[in-house]
């Protein structure tokens, strides 16, 4: 197992390059070398955005890039799950109505400003200007299960989907039938790896991954990594799935033989690492990864919040810093 020097992405204070990805048709992406990716779909009058970065400052880039092909005002922004590096730049926006999961909401009653706190100690690099961000992210639209956005003229609808419970409690995706588009949100990472410290891990690996493939996507955009097409899309949903099914076979192995969740660490690092440890915040995730399945095998359904305290001691006991 390599040396990691300093706790989560404390250590990686180096801009990553920015990438706008125009999917024509009036549909948008940016990227940014395994940083957070972010959407966006015109309606006839009108912009549907699709995450909201980790601060207004960053989004405003975001923005400013928008606005060279568009000038529709916003009038939905979709956050699809609570995180704070995808929620608190939403104040830029201006957006007529914020829209989420209803579990999204509760969890950003429930324990928003911990995450907020634990997120920005992890990945300072993500919070530009935090003086920026004026309090919590909560929507003013939620729905349970499904919601059609009509984008006027020709344009279809933008249908917004809950799979089942994923990367958190509630995970929704963007889809546009017309274009075979999706936007996956952290239900499906694209050259990147996985956060699951909030997941639930069996279900996600299984009925909701089924969910997700079944949409058909022909293009499709992550939570991180670049826009795939194609069978690319495939491949990346199949990725998704190995990584899930490789951390819950080593950490459920470590389980039910009485190891200890530092054992199941190393375990899952040795399975991991070969194909996914290069991949962006590999090191950073898998501790916290590696404990919430731990939790769940313990019989913890729902997930314990993540403090920035409690995020330094996991750190340590995965990595025998203690």
């Amino acid at each position: 197992m390599g040396r990691v020097t300093t706790f989560a992405s404390s250590g990686d204070l180096s801009r990553k390059e920015e990438t706008f990805v125009d999917l024509g048709g009036g549909v948008y992406a940016l990227t940014a070398e395994g940083d957070p990716n972010v959407g966006a779909v015109e309606g006839e009058d009108f912009l549907v955005c699709v995450e909201a970065r980790a601060t207004p400052v960053a989004a405003r880039r975001w923005l400013s890039a928008l606005r060279e092909r568009t000038g529709k005002p916003v009038r939905h922004l979709v956050l699809t799950h609570y995180h704070a590096v995808r929620v608190l730049g939403a104040s830029a926006f201006d957006a007529g109505e914020v829209v989420a999961h209803t579990a999204t909401r509760d969890l950003i009653e429930e324990r928003g400003a911990a995450d907020w706190a634990s997120e920005q100690a992890r990945m300072p690099r993500l919070f530009e200007e935090p003086a920026s961000i004026p309090g919590l992210t909560r929507p003013t639209l939620t729905f349970t299960d499904r919601l059609v956005i009509p984008l006027g003229g020709d344009r279809g609808d933008l249908v917004l989907a809950y799979c089942g419970r994923g990367h958190t409690a509630g995970d929704i995706v963007a889809w546009l039938p017309s274009r075979g588009i999706l936007f996956a949100g952290d239900l499906v990472e694209s050259a990147a790896a996985l956060y699951t410290g909030d997941a639930f891990h069996d279900e996600w690996a299984t009925s909701t991954l089924d969910n997700v493939a079944a949409f058909g996507a022909t293009t499709l955009i992550g939570g991180r990594g670049p826009v795939v097409t194609g069978p690319d899309v495939g491949r990346a949903i199949d990725q998704t799935r190995h990584f899930l099914d490789e951390l819950r076979r080593t950490v459920g192995e470590a389980h039910r033989g009485g190891s200890t969740p530092r054992d199941a660490f190393q375990a899952a690092h040795a399975a991991l690492a070969p194909r996914y440890g290069s991949w962006p915040i590999f090191e950073h995730c898998l501790p916290f990864n590696v404990q919430r399945y731990w939790d769940e095998l313990s019989g913890v359904d729902w997930p314990r919040v993540w403090t920035a305290e409690r995020d330094r001691e996991v750190w340590a006991a995965m990595r025998g810093e203690r």
